[in-house]
């Protein structure tokens, strides 16, 4: 039986770029072992946050290959693989260089918007080609569709290597009732900072951060005292991150952490077209209250 290894604090994690563009290959490197040296249980890596969809695929095997290297084990790496052409998706899942990876985030198939049946028959097709565990991505915002609580609850019962889900619908209900209907060996991820707090409430077993590349201490933190039942100190994290949270997803993702990680020294604050840094105004409030935090 295959079992999720995917739980406490995920990094969906940024990629850096040098002022001329290029990843920046050194920033990389500097942050993976920042996650490591503060708190990090995994990554996921070559997802929405990497931004991939402006990523070549000799940047994507240089970036995987140079995080497998620099982990070593230590902690479970997700990486991303999905889109809308299930055939591809099997062919890069079949055909791909999956060396040093522990499991695969599948996002929902976007833009041509399938039906219930059509997402499960998708992702079904999709776990019958691989036997790395496969974690589904539910993003409406981004997707154009939602992958329903009953449809999620099916693919977990008849597919044993899809092992969870990250949920980032927004939809609290949605989340109760997966977890209140899921198999035992099925868990849910969230896939909002700002939400995690409550969802690991109701019964989540981590979350896939964006706020984790800057806060990794912080916010591991918070999710460590949940997990052993100290909801209040937990709780007082969840609320001094607040205005953050909304901060960092007003100008786009990655767009706020990639300031955040800025502002810290960490790395330029370089987005590839068509995405753009988060506007001045929106960044002087984010440090603003990162020194009322004192970070």
């Amino acid at each position: 039986m295959v079992r999720n290894i995917f739980k406490g604090l995920g990094i969906a994690l940024i990629t850096p770029f040098l002022p001329n563009g290029e990843v920046d290959y050194d920033a990389l490197m500097r942050l993976v072992d920042y996650q490591l040296d503060n708190g990090a249980d995994f990554f996921c890596i070559l997802a929405t946050t990497g931004e991939t969809p402006t990523l070549t695929p000799e940047e994507k095997l240089k970036i995987k290959n140079l995080i497998v290297d620099r982990v070593r084990g230590r902690v479970p790496i997700l990486m991303g693989c999905g889109g809308n052409n299930t055939a591809a998706v099997i062919r890069e899942l079949q055909e791909g260089d999956f060396r040093g990876i522990d499991g695969v985030l599948s996002v929902c198939p976007y833009y041509n918007k399938p039906s219930q049946e059509g997402l499960y028959q998708h992702f079904k097709a999709i776990a019958a080609a691989t036997k790395l565990p496969v974690v589904l991505y539910n993003v409406p915002g981004r997707t154009g569709v939602n992958l329903q609580a009953a449809t999620t609850v099916r693919l977990a019962r008849d597919c044993k290597n899809i092992v969870a889900i990250k949920e980032a619908s927004g939809n609290l209900e949605q989340v109760d009732e997966i977890i209140k209907n899921k198999p035992n060996d099925f868990d849910v991820i969230s896939g909002d900072d700002s939400l995690t707090f409550p969802m690991v409430s109701c019964g989540a077993v981590g979350v896939i951060s964006v706020i984790g590349n800057a806060l990794p201490k912080e916010f591991s933190k918070m999710i460590r005292l949940q997990m052993r039942g100290e909801y209040d100190p937990a709780r007082k994290i969840h609320h001094r991150f607040t205005d953050l949270f909304s901060l960092l997803f007003v100008d786009g993702n990655p767009a706020g952490v990639k300031a955040m990680l800025h502002e810290m020294g960490f790395i330029e604050n370089v987005l590839r077209l068509p995405l753009v840094p988060t506007r001045i105004s929106t960044l002087q409030r984010m440090s603003e209250i990162m020194k009322e935090l004192k970070i």
